[in-house]
């Protein structure tokens, strides 16, 4: 006999007017989450209520209904509707869906309501917001009608336009959301699924290592290329690829060869301008090594007036820029729109006080320009520069005889050995009577000039002689006199680096100023090539632009500003260059004694941190680990020895970033690492080693890296704060 299923009813269904409504104390939820009382309320005002009340009738102590109903799930909405009563929004009586229970416990009811719901999964959000896109609402509309922000609606999107193979492995669990968001800086399906194989295949599968992977070969906006040519990179096509969960600066460049190309057109066009002032000639590069003006006059030109207009706007400016700070002077932070106008006054002032050099027009017929790139992707352009074989030429002084005859000093040499080699053909007393006899039989003609012959210029063998002895004797006073040997030095040294012919000194003294060259990449646009060449021009435009008056302007320098123009004379003489050819060793040991004497700190001065371009990308493996080993301890560095070489340099330049760290080539002697780094490596080794014995190493990556799932859930009422569950009632 076939056993009879027993039926199952359902709690009956009615509308019950609200103000037969009361809270239940059986309901289970205590805490706060989800979605506010406000904004529950704005989304019943658009999409009425899509979900009933649960609700028991209310008895009196003889079990007797009394026409009221109480709320054990579901307590939050009906705040909401009791927000919309208050608002007059709703009637007190409007009839409100509910389920009523009669049977079971009422805790029960408000537990299996928020425990057996089947949360949504984040793709299934993403999707339904491409699908309500599809069908014509913008991306402003979804955010208003989900009450998330633009940008959460952006993001969104973003995650639901991922290659449709990889949303099907995050579906399955097969990859992190973490993951899934660094594969939306590429919209290019076919290399997301390339870098996922890829990925696979690798140890590291973290989301750095997916974006770098997708960005290789594109460049970052922060380039100077592409901030120099970035608009006109746009306008021919160029494509950007931006992210909208990291901080990007700007995104990347996706066509590296289209950017080249804009940016050598638009080079050569502002160069065309530049060459229309009139230069003899201008090189145009996008970077020029460190040093390519070296032996080159640069001519000194001058500072136009300012006009009338100029100096009332300069003092205007400075009136304005006072008032902001002193308006807000008790502000711990400016506001954000006074911080911004006090920087367009300080840009404008800059402009205002670097206009243009003017220069003689016959200057700029013999000289030329340098235009390239800077650092910050403006125009950099370096005027006044004048080429060795471009100097006019320098005659030689003429100089007087007695009998006022006019020759020059080459001349001077010359009839002086012609007076050597036959002096007495020019003597009145120059007869063979007056020659002595030789053994040999030879006659010997004797010089013996006649008081009337006039003053001829002294023989070059007797020049030799006198100045010799007046050299030695110079030799004796100069060494006795410190400040006139300091200030011969100085006056030789500004000759040889400030200017082109310097042969105006009786020292024998020659400085050299090495030229990097391509030695460093990048070096000119370094904050210490800025502040040596802006140095280096103060100091021009303080000197004559005639050497032949040096020594009077050195004269009339105070002591203290000739000591800090021979230091930086002596500056521009060291050379602590390593290089493979030449072997130098005592050179760099003195380099070291030098560094130790002026308290040489890189960091501080130079501003170096390690990099993947500059050093960790360029060395072996086991340079790189132990970089990371001194400064983070053995802990971090064994975290990372498994990774290949490139995705370890990148590593390790976020775990050496801000630490001061130092190769040995750039340590002063007696270099230590700084204490508070020390303090933490015991501390973050413990740290570490308590880490990875409570979590499995499988999970260490992804928890290092993962975000918390409220971050992108929380603003919505979709995806909830707790790993994918929707935020309950």
């Amino acid at each position: 006999m076939a056993k009879t299923v027993q039926k199952i009813t359902l709690s009956a269904s009615r509308d019950i007017p609200f103000n037969q409504l009361v809270l239940s104390q059986a309901n289970v939820r205590r805490i706060k989450a989800g979605v506010s009382i406000e904004e529950l309320a704005l989304d019943i005002a658009r999409r009425s209520l899509l979900q009933s009340l649960t609700v028991r009738p209310v008895l009196d102590a003889d079990g007797a209904e009394t026409g009221l109903f109480e709320i054990p799930a579901g307590g939050r909405r009906f705040r909401a509707l009791e927000l919309l009563v208050k608002q007059k929004r709703l009637g007190r009586t409007a009839p409100i869906p509910c389920v009523v229970r009669t049977e079971g416990i009422a805790e029960e009811d408000s537990l299996a309501e928020n425990i057996q719901r089947a949360p949504l999964h984040p793709l299934d959000q993403f999707r339904a917001f491409l699908t309500l896109r599809e069908k014509g609402l913008s991306e402003e509309e979804i955010a208003a009608a989900f009450f998330v922000a633009v940008t959460v609606v952006k993001q969104r999107l973003r995650l639901a336009a991922v290659s449709p193979k990889l949303l099907d492995v995050y579906a399955e669990d097969g990859m992190t959301l973490d993951q899934l968001m660094a594969f939306t800086v590429s919209p290019d399906h076919e290399r997301q699924e390339q870098v996922w194989e890829a990925i696979l295949r690798s140890y590291n599968k973290e989301p750095y290592q997916i974006r770098r992977l997708l960005t290789e070969g594109a460049v970052r906006s922060s380039d100077k290329r592409a901030q120099y040519a970035g608009a006109a990179y746009i306008a021919a096509g160029g494509a950007v690829m931006r992210d909208l969960f990291q901080p990007d600066e700007g995104g990347w460049l996706q066509d590296a060869g289209l950017l080249q190309r804009v940016v050598c057109e638009t080079l050569e066009r502002d160069a065309a301008g530049i060459s229309a002032e009139g230069w003899k000639w201008v090189e145009v590069a996008i970077d020029f090594p460190y040093g390519h003006t070296y032996g080159l006059r640069l001519l000194a030109g001058e500072q136009p007036p300012l006009t009338e207009a100029e100096s009332a706007s300069i003092e205007a400016l400075r009136a304005e820029a006072e008032q902001l700070e002193e308006a807000h002077a008790n502000q711990d932070e400016l506001p954000e729109a006074v911080e911004r106008r006090l920087n367009e006054i300080e840009t404008a002032l800059i402009a205002i006080e670097a206009r243009p050099v003017i220069y003689d027009a016959a200057d700029i017929a013999r000289a030329g320009a340098f235009v390239s790139i800077d650092g910050s992707g403006r125009l950099r352009v370096e005027r006044g520069y004048v080429r060795a074989e471009d100097e006019p030429p320098v005659a030689e002084p003429e100089l007087s005889d007695p009998d006022g005859d006019s020759f020059s000093s080459g001349d001077t040499r010359q009839e002086a050995d012609d007076d050597e080699g036959a002096g007495s053909q020019h003597g009145p007393h120059s007869d063979a009577a007056h020659a002595a006899p030789r053994g040999d039989g030879a006659t010997s003609q004797l010089e013996a000039p006649e008081e009337d012959e006039g003053i001829r210029p002294i023989p070059d063998r007797l020049l030799t002689e006198l100045t010799a002895y007046r050299t030695l004797a110079l030799r004796d006073v100069l060494g006795a006199d410190p400040a006139t040997a300091f200030l011969a030095l100085l006056h030789v040294l500004c000759l040889k680096l400030f200017y082109r012919y310097g042969s105006d000194s009786c020292l024998e003294i020659e400085p050299k100023s090495v030229m990097f060259g391509n030695h460093a990449p990048g070096l000119t646009d370094s904050p210490l090539a800025a502040r040596v060449d802006a140095r280096h021009r103060s100091w021009a435009e303080q000197l004559p632009e005639d050497a032949g008056t040096l020594w009077d302007a050195l004269l009339a320098f105070d002591t203290d500003s000739r000591e800090a123009l021979f230091a930086h004379c002596v500056s521009l003489t060291v050379n602590a260059v390593h290089e493979a050819w030449s072997h130098r060793p005592k050179a760099i040991a003195h380099a070291d004694r030098l560094a130790d004497a002026v308290s040489l700190d890189m960091v501080a001065t130079g501003g170096w941190e390690p990099t993947v371009d500059n050093f960790l990308g360029r060395v072996t493996k086991a340079h790189i680990l132990e970089a990371v080993r001194e400064v983070r301890g053995d802990a971090l560095a064994q975290s990372i020895d498994h990774l290949k070489k490139g995705e370890m340099a990148v590593r390790a330049e976020e775990l050496l970033a801000g630490t001061g760290w130092l190769p040995e080539p750039l340590r002063t002697p007696g270099w230590q690492m700084p204490a508070m780094i020390v303090e933490q490596i015991t501390e973050t080794t413990e740290v570490i080693a308590t880490t990875t014995m409570a979590v499995e190493p499988s999970s260490v990556g992804d928890m290092e890296t993962s975000v918390d799932p409220v971050e992108i859930g929380s603003d919505t009422v979709m995806i909830p704060a707790d790993d994918h569950a929707i935020a309950a009632e």
